[in-house]
């Protein structure tokens, strides 16, 4: 008589607590036909040729936070004993490339043969490293980033950072006392925000460096040129361009659109941009550089004459008329005095 299944189950079980391992698969070979036995046996043969083959080839593990990666294909690093990286299919990644544990790289992405990608870093699909290029731990480039560029130098970014989407970081400089062949870098710190469209460009010289510290937040379709130094805590909003050879020093905030021009110096703390300030700052530009009533003196005739004016009275022309005078103490770049054709 036919036993029901889960009285057959039951019976196992009984059998199994008071049986040995041995004595048990006979009873089990009893109860079930040889070929539930033989299917068991085949099971139990592919559990070990998988994780043997785990063990042998760990590379080929897949282990990644990816959303595109089934959680079907990945298995646990208390497995192979290290953390795995995923590479899809579609990447091309050159052999000599140094990648960390845990790396996860997407389809269509590119990795140049002298590229150190750091520890749990992700590169989303038609991300690129290329030059040579060191990006620290935790690192992530969003789809269409470019970090490097083949050409001698060097590109240096730190832990924690992400670059946004199709933002240029670590190119050639855009400047004419660049030549060819030239070794230019860059150096990134750690926990900056590189928005969406964001370039960053290299050094101009050899003996220079443009260089970007830690925890910045820089915005969409900001520009950084080549040679500039940015500080830490830096907030600059959409648009912000700065031109070469600007210093920025640490905790200053820039509003949308702001342009700085080439060799400013911008102190800690700063806020450029908004408001009323902007509009005293620019009549007060007008009447030292752009005057209207044919005023032919000097610059410093002219600003003598705005102490006299109710504009003197707001800080930021007193910081731009102040900034004015220091820039014609020596060894000081200075300010293209004006001219007229007739006393030339």
């Amino acid at each position: 008589m036919a036993l029901h299944p889960l009285n057959l189950h039951r019976k196992l079980l009984q059998l199994q607590a008071t049986l040995s391992t041995h004595s048990f698969a006979a009873v089990q070979s009893s109860f079930y036909p040889p070929s539930f036995s033989m299917m068991t046996a085949v099971l139990r043969s592919r559990r070990l040729f998988s994780f043997a083959a785990r063990r042998l080839y760990p590379p080929r593990c897949l282990s990644t936070s990816l959303p595109y990666v089934n959680e079907e294909e990945k298995f646990s690093s208390k497995e192979t004993g290290t953390k795995c990286n995923f590479i899809h299919p579609s990447a091309v990644v050159h052999p000599d490339a140094i990648l960390g544990q845990g790396v996860s790289i997407g389809p269509f992405c590119t990795v140049g043969p002298s590229a150190k990608l750091g520890n749990a870093c992700r590169l989303y699909p038609g991300s690129h490293v290329s030059g040579n290029t060191e990006l620290g731990d935790n690192c992530i480039l969003m789809m269409g980033a470019v970090v490097g560029d083949e050409l001698p130098g060097r590109t240096l970014i730190g832990c924690n950072n992400i670059i946004g989407h199709h933002a240029v970081v670590g190119i050639k400089c855009q400047d004419m006392k660049y030549k060819a062949g030239s070794e230019c870098f860059l150096q990134i710190g750690d926990n900056n925000e590189l928005r969406e469209y964001t370039s960053i460009h290299r050094s101009s010289l050899p003996n220079e460096r443009t260089i970007i510290g830690d925890n910045n937040l820089i915005m969409g379709s900001c520009h950084i040129a080549h040679d500039c130094k940015v500080g830490n805590n830096n907030i600059f909003a959409n648009n912000t361009l700065l031109a070469g050879h600007v210093i920025v020093e640490d905790f200053t905030h820039t509003a949308g659109a702001t342009v700085i021009h080439q060799f400013c110096h911008i102190g800690s703390f700063s806020f450029i941009g908004g408001g009323s300030v902007v509009k005293s700052l620019r009549a007060a530009y007008r009447k030292i550089f752009m005057p209207a009533d044919g005023n032919f003196q000097s610059i410093e005739d002219r600003l003598t004459e705005l102490k006299d004016e109710k504009l003197s009275q707001v800080p930021a022309v007193c910081f731009l008329v102040q900034s004015i005078r220091d820039s014609f103490e020596e060894e000081r770049r200075g300010i293209c005095k004006f001219r007229s054709w007739a006393g030339s």
